[in-house]
């Protein structure tokens, strides 16, 4: 009994009565200050309406639109698998055209002559590039004629240096060889086309056999025909990258050799000689060709995002305009509630009022208005964003956006009010009350 009577008797912490005391008197003073900040807001009750409607807009569309640019961002940002800055495409057109028989051929003769030349990495024809505006995809099985689901993919066509020339990096197995190249006319001339091999991507190897190697399996894409596996690369998309995030972003790659474009990869630092190199080297074989494209991957890829860089500039400058419109808003307002308060603000600093009350007042009073648009553009914000998913398939609104558009308008609202609070504050008695 002794023991607990004494540890009972423990002196408290001296300085928690300060603490709460101080807790105490602050939320008082704040309880005191609300009361004449809601009297003064319902006695201008359209000012009030118009500035938390002015930040409910502007959350509402704020949040959306950066969710917007930052899709428009990862677009631009998103990685095609490719060695891009050394890459150019080219395509070749003649008088005449070319009998399917001999496309192989001159498919052939052209890539040895662009391989040739100095500088040059590897050079290849292929069926479609990535940011080409083309796109060649199949559906694939693992059933022969299999009247189930198939998954759709990139199909990428050409001859043993497809690889290199593309700059992709193999995670599992080993490149097409030479002698498995076939001519693509004839492959397709046949009721059945047969392709042998198949080079697939990682995310494709993982959908199809999850948590196993994919080396060795067979998959379905020209009926019955069976096609084994013999490599799996790292990266590599689809030729619209958009439709990538739809699809999965599944690509599959097989040796055919058939018309289309030609794709040279260069060394570092010379692609704008070798693209002027390669265009004289296949225009040279006969003067009716003439090379109607030749332009590097990079230059090919600025022109594909033009329009998704377009937009998310402009949608940056509607965030931009929408916030500088509310924080002049909210400057207007308090500079004018504050000409309309000169004679209060000079009762209470005649009262022993100090600066720091006087500025909280006013960030006080706009810290309600803020939250309480902020509150209605919240709300606003998902039925937007369900709004855009219907409409335009979009996805849905992360839920960061929330906080952050509320922190991004609460920390504008303080920041807008403070020139015209801090005037408030240093108005002297007697000035205010002359006045």
């Amino acid at each position: 009994m002794s023991a607990s009577s004494s540890s009972s008797t423990l002196p408290l912490d001296p300085a928690a009565p300060g603490r709460s005391a101080g807790l105490a008197a602050a939320l008082h003073g704040l309880l005191l200050d609300l009361r004449p900040i809601l009297s003064t807001l319902r006695r201008h009750r359209i000012a009030a309406g118009l500035i938390v409607l002015e930040v409910a807009l502007t959350c509402t569309i704020v949040t959306n639109a950066l969710h917007l640019i930052q899709t428009r961002v990862d677009f631009l940002n998103a990685d095609s698998g490719l060695a891009e800055p050394e890459m150019a495409v080219l395509e070749v057109r003649g008088s005449k055209p070319v009998p399917p028989e001999r496309s192989a051929g001159i498919v052939a003769e052209d890539v040895a002559r662009l391989r040739a030349l100095p500088g040059v990495k590897a050079a290849t024809s292929v069926n479609q590039i990535v940011y080409g505006n083309n796109s060649n995809n199949s559906g694939v099985a693992l059933e022969p004629d299999s009247k189930g689901p198939r998954v759709a993919a990139a199909q990428y066509e050409g001859d043993e240096q497809l690889l290199p020339a593309f700059g992709l990096r193999l995670v599992e197995g080993r490149n097409f060889t030479a002698d498995e190249v076939l001519d693509s006319n004839k492959v397709f001339s046949e009721p059945e086309a047969h392709v042998g091999q198949v080079i697939i991507n990682k995310a494709m190897a993982d959908k199809l056999f999850p948590g196993r190697s994919a080396l060795g399996r067979v998959i379905y894409v020209f009926g019955a025909s069976p096609s084994t596996v013999v490599g799996v690369v790292e990266t590599l998309t689809h030729p619209y990258l958009h439709r990538a995030r739809d699809s999965g972003g599944y690509a599959m790659l097989f040796p055919l050799r058939g018309g289309g474009s030609y794709v040279v990869r260069t060394e570092a630092g010379r692609l704008d000689a070798q693209i002027k190199a390669a265009a004289a080297a296949l225009e040279a074989v006969d003067p009716n060709r003439v090379v109607t494209k030749s332009r590097a991957l990079l230059d090919m890829r600025a022109e594909f995002y033009a329009q998704d860089r377009a937009m998310a500039w402009l949608m940056s400058g509607v965030c931009v305009a929408l916030l500088l419109v509310t924080a002049m808003g909210i400057v207007g307002l308090a500079s004018f509630w504050v000409q309309q308060r000169t004679r209060m603000i000079g009762t209470h600093r005649a009262l022993g009022a100090t600066e720091g009350q006087i500025l909280r007042y006013f960030q006080l009073e706009n810290l309600l208005l803020t939250t309480t648009g902020i509150a209605i553009g919240l709300a606003g914000a998902l039925g937007l964003s369900h709004l855009l998913m219907q409409s335009y398939e979009l996805e849905r609104l992360p839920w960061v956006y929330l906080p952050t558009g509320a922190l991004s308008l609460w920390l504008l609202g303080q920041v807008a009010v403070w020139v015209p609070a801090r005037r408030a504050a240093r108005l002297s008695p007697v000035a205010a009350l002359r006045s």
